[in-house]
């Protein structure tokens, strides 16, 4: 993994919330599987049009902390009060916010998708931001920590959750989401836009020379595995223009995903680079997941019988044995006096407003009763 532009190499590393110098960079291939250390809307400016599958993005979130905070028995909280995520103004974090958007707008592609996490902090505020900039937003996702850090001061409820907002970029864009696999993560029950995770400790969350954690908001893996299973495909790109301590890079390289990473940190670049490169891909066996049937081909009923697969004259009936259709030649079917697709005479007997021929109707195969979908899957089998 290269390190693809030195930080001392770049412009425009200004602290967040004060103005960049309007730098434009010429396009360059992409930079697969590397870190690009540079502030992000820089990095971002010289990566091509409509160039990466996904952007997962966890920007700072502007906690405005201020002072210390302390635990009960006088420990000193761990808290984000990192450079990185100060702002001299919330119009300055907005005008931050806009820019990173515009420069993902331009390289996400037309299918692909945006993943934003924040807290309470800056999500109502970047979700805004996202809309004004045409993004359409499909799901917002709450995190909820089965061990979230407590509120030491008992002055408000435990801060127990994080959002996600998952956009396409148009109402009408054709955006990947595995649903079937999703559903299997979930046994067999559909997913769910509450997830349960644990915040990152123990020997997930990533130390620095000093024995502390390298990040004080390291996202667990569960949780990008997650995303990039739903909504990416093996060999998409996915962009992270806040690397951090490379969360990212490390689960998209575990699933067979190309992936980009710019972070302006060095400290950070540094702790990505080891983690990844310690990070084995799955086999290409365990990658393979269940096909959705949405995106698979379609045949047409008569394709089956012109194929011999289904002979005219064949009988069909439904599950609970009411009905017995006759198959014509030219792949309708007849019952009852209605004649029409297996698809709309189904729907007529049941008095329905639409039905699944596929499933409803059964054919006798060996003394046992088949859903004709069983003889669609042989022939698409046959011929893929």
């Amino acid at each position: 993994m290269n390190l693809i532009v030195p930080l001392a190499e770049k412009q425009g590393r200004s602290r967040p919330g004060t103005k960049r110098p309007q730098l434009k960079l010429a396009p360059r291939p992409l930079p697969l599987d590397s870190v690009i250390q540079a502030d992000c809307i820089t990095a971002m400016a010289g990566l091509p049009d409509k160039s990466v599958d996904m952007i997962f993005a966890d920007p700072p979130y502007n906690l405005q902390l201020g002072g210390d905070l302390f635990r009960p028995e006088g420990g000193r909280v761990d808290a984000v009060d990192d450079a990185w995520d100060k702002f001299d103004s919330l119009a300055a974090y907005d005008d931050f916010t806009r820019e990173w958007l515009a420069e993902a707008r331009r390289i996400l592609k037309d299918d692909g998708t945006i993943w934003v996490i924040g807290s309470y902090h800056n999500i109502f505020r970047v979700g805004s931001l996202l809309q004004d900039a045409d993004f359409w937003i499909l799901n917002d996702v709450v995190w909820r920590k089965t061990n979230p850090m407590p509120n030491f001061r008992g002055t408000r409820f435990t801060n127990a959750h994080e959002t996600l907002i998952w956009c396409s970029k148009g109402e009408k864009a054709r955006y990947t989401f595995n649903y079937t696999t999703m559903k299997s993560l979930n046994d067999d029950i559909q997913m769910r836009s509450d997830w349960l995770f644990p915040i990152c400790s123990g020997a997930e969350r990533e130390k620095g020379d000093d024995g502390h954690k390298a990040h004080p908001t390291q996202k667990p893996e569960a949780l990008l595995y997650r995303i990039l299973l739903a909504c990416t495909k093996p060999g998409d790109v996915v962009l992270d223009p806040f690397f951090g301590t490379g969360t990212t890079g490390a689960v998209a390289r575990r699933l067979g995903r190309r992936w980009i990473g710019i972070e302006r940190e060095s400290a950070y670049v540094e702790v990505a680079r080891r983690r990844i490169a310690a990070t084995l891909p799955l086999d290409e066996s365990a990658m393979t997941v269940m096909a959705d049937k949405r995106t698979a081909p379609r045949v047409a009923f008569g394709v089956l019988v012109e194929s011999g697969l289904i002979a005219p004259g064949t009988l069909l009936t439904d599950a609970k044995r009411r009905w017995t259709a006759v198959v014509r030649a030219d792949g309708s079917i007849e019952c009852d006096g209605k004649l029409g697709s297996i698809h709309k005479v189904g729907a007529g007997l049941q008095e329905a407003p639409s039905c699944n021929g596929w499933t409803f109707w059964q054919i006798e195969r060996g003394g046992n009763h088949v859903e004709i979908d069983t003889l669609r899957q042989e022939h698409l089998a046959a011929v893929s």
